[in-house]
């Protein structure tokens, strides 16, 4: 079996040096950001095993880094951070960490830790994903990455259909133009929300249907979604 990737986000040079030679002596896999939107450019890139998140990081704080993280992901969160008190605990734990550790902190603690979060996400049942998308209308074979709209083939070019899939997966939810960006596009912190807008609108077509018909709604203000057929 291949080691398991941490990611670190860590905007301390000294702290990453410490815990990468922790999590190397561990035989653990290090991927380090020094900042939140590159942390979560090297996770979208990565797809790590578990993170390592602080909160105080000088562009995207750690909320908003595991917030964005949990629109995509149930990957373990460990948040470290000097702050200390019982409310900052309770706000990381309810943003979706899995735990939580304040510097300083113990060496063999945090590593126990760390492999006490991957054993739990290996143990826990996967929720298997229909390999297919059938509401009778639109069929995506998730496997063979093929799409088929009234029984028709539909050439879509890798963009549009990582686009569509992210919307069929998550049918019926609204996608921020900024989720779809993270799930979709290979380097989704360098390109604007506005690239979503044309390339949900040259989907539709390829799709056919005008807007209005589309079952790709456009939800003003929020995003879009995909509204089954079934």
């Amino acid at each position: 079996m291949s080691a398991a990737t941490v990611l670190i986000v860590e905007d301390e040079p000294d702290i990453r040096v410490l815990l990468r030679a922790l999590l190397h002596r561990a035989e653990l896999e290090v991927v380090e950001a020094g900042a939140g939107r590159e942390g979560l450019r090297l996770f979208h890139q990565t797809k790590p095993d578990v993170v390592i998140l602080d909160i105080g990081l000088p562009d995207l704080d750690g909320w908003a880094v595991i917030e964005r993280i949990r629109d995509m992901s149930d990957v373990p969160v460990l948040m470290l951070t000097a702050r200390g008190l019982e409310a900052e605990k309770v706000r990381g734990l309810s943003s979706g960490a899995d735990d939580y550790v304040t510097k300083p902190f113990g060496s063999a603690e945090l590593v126990a830790r760390i492999q006490a979060l991957l054993r739990r996400a290996r143990s826990a049942p996967e929720a298997a994903a229909p390999p297919v998308f059938d509401d009778g209308w639109l069929r995506v074979d998730l496997d063979a990455r093929s799409v088929h709209v009234s029984g028709s083939a539909v050439e879509l070019t890798p963009l549009e259909y990582r686009v569509l899939a992210a919307l069929v997966e998550h049918a019926g939810k609204v996608l921020s133009p900024e989720q779809l960006l993270l799930l979709a596009w290979d380097d989704p912190l360098g390109i604007g929300a506005e690239r979503v807008k044309f390339t949900v609108s040259r989907l539709r077509r390829k799709l056919g249907g005008d807007a209005d018909r589309s079952p790709i709604e456009a939800v003003r203000g929020f995003g879009y979604r995909y509204r089954s057929a079934a």
